[in-house]
């Protein structure tokens, strides 16, 4: 019997005061919001339903999860650090999310139990010892990237390694590495296994799954959804920023990952179902004053833009999504408008093109022009004193205040 397994079975019956202290949350129901692929959970307030299931959501470097099973009975929260089962020996991670969520999480990751050798269990709340080995495992990370990458690089493989994850136990290490094409790797691992002494794991990632690993805030403000929730990527193509009426720009399209965005695929299902009730782009509306082309189409608010020139903007003018039907059905019963508004639509015209437009009413140009025919009011010019002013100023009797006291 190794070490590893003799401190399993005495982790069983260690006492209480052998546990390491807890960590502190930022709010009940969360863990704290420097993790990684954050949950809330919201059934935190039914005890019932924290015992329904054994099953616990536990969180490891960055965005790598993993579900283990509660066999020892162990009165776990969220934000503590717990010792797992790992092949070989125990890995180090932070309890996330516990009771009836953890199902419905499985669920949403397809998890299943069958694969490598079943469910793993929690063996207890991390120790003092776990710890120390822990972050001595951890302050290796970065030398043992930065050589791997210098192997990897003398071997003549097209490949990038992003990261490196050590177990908590120190006996096994994750490569995280990025390639465009097929890499024969055998040979680099038996060289990173005599260079470290650990057993090593190769993972190929995406460039989305890399920025979400590192982390980051995007041009929103905001932090990166590939970092905070996402778990799933989807391709993402130009057709979606075409059907949004988004400039094509691969600057301002692509992400910190170098890829398109993904908030790009978040709305696309609005556009479209919004499009189906919009009229065909193609379709060119006659009038006896002349023939309109489409030039640009506001989805949701259903005003669409046309112009006199089929190629450049000349006297465009908006109208409804209703009024283009009626003059597309004009023109197939051969009847030609005046002109594509109609009169009320002129006269409410005058208050913009969009009613109650909020932007409209507060534009930063709304005073200008408001005091031009106001005259500015002249200051009166002082009186001028006379040249004797101060021969004729009579001085000021000043007392010392000596003379008072006399």
């Amino acid at each position: 019997m190794d070490k590893e397994q003799l401190a399993d079975r005495l982790a069983d019956i260690a006492p209480l005061s052998a546990t390491t202290i807890r960590n502190t949350k930022s709010c009940r129901g969360c863990t704290r919001h420097n993790n990684k692929l954050h949950v809330y959970d919201w059934l935190h307030d039914f005890p019932e339903l924290q015992k329904a299931t054994k099953m616990v959501e536990v969180q490891f470097k960055n965005t790598r999860k993993g579900y283990y099973i509660n066999s020892n009975d162990l009165q776990l929260e969220q934000g503590d650090v717990v010792a797992v089962e790992a092949l070989p020996g125990h890995d180090i991670g932070t309890v996330t999310l516990t009771g009836k969520l953890v199902e419905l999480q499985m669920k949403k990751n397809n998890f299943r139990d069958d694969v490598n050798g079943g469910l793993k269990r929690i063996y207890r709340i991390a120790r003092p010892a776990d710890l120390e080995k822990y972050e001595q495992a951890k302050a290796r990370e970065q030398s043992t990237m930065i050589r791997s990458r210098e192997i990897a690089e003398e071997l003549g493989l097209k490949m990038k390694i992003g990261d490196v994850e050590y177990q908590g136990d120190g006996n096994k290490a994750i490569f995280y590495y990025i390639a465009d094409e097929r890499v024969d790797f055998r040979q680099l691992i038996k060289v990173l296994a005599a260079e470290f002494r650990v057993k090593i794991e190769m993972k190929q990632i995406g460039a989305r799954q890399e920025a979400g690993r590192i982390g980051g805030i995007g041009p929103c403000g905001r932090e990166m959804c590939c970092s905070r929730w996402m778990s799933s990527f989807v391709s993402v193509s130009t057709s979606a920023a075409r059907c949004q009426d988004i400039s094509i720009n691969p600057q301002k399209l692509a992400g910190q990952c170098g890829k398109l965005k993904c908030c790009m695929n978040y709305e696309v299902d609005a556009y479209v179902e919004a499009q189906r009730a919009l009229p065909s782009r193609e379709i060119v509306l006659e009038t006896k004053d002349a023939s309109y082309y489409h030039f640009k189409t506001d989805v949701f608010a259903g005003k669409i833009t046309y112009s006199s020139d089929k190629y450049n903007a000349a006297n465009l003018v908006t109208i409804d999504k209703d009024r283009v039907f009626e003059i597309i059905k004009m023109n197939k019963k051969g009847e030609k408008p005046l002109k594509l508004t109609v009169e009320t639509e002129e006269k409410s015209g005058n208050n913009g093109a969009y009613p109650g437009d909020i932007l409209g009413d507060q534009s930063i140009t709304r005073f200008d022009g408001q005091g031009e025919n106001q005259g500015r009011r002249r200051r009166k010019p002082r009186k001028k004193r006379p040249d004797n002013f101060s021969e004729n100023r009579k001085p000021r009797n000043r007392k010392s205040p000596g003379e008072d006291k006399e």
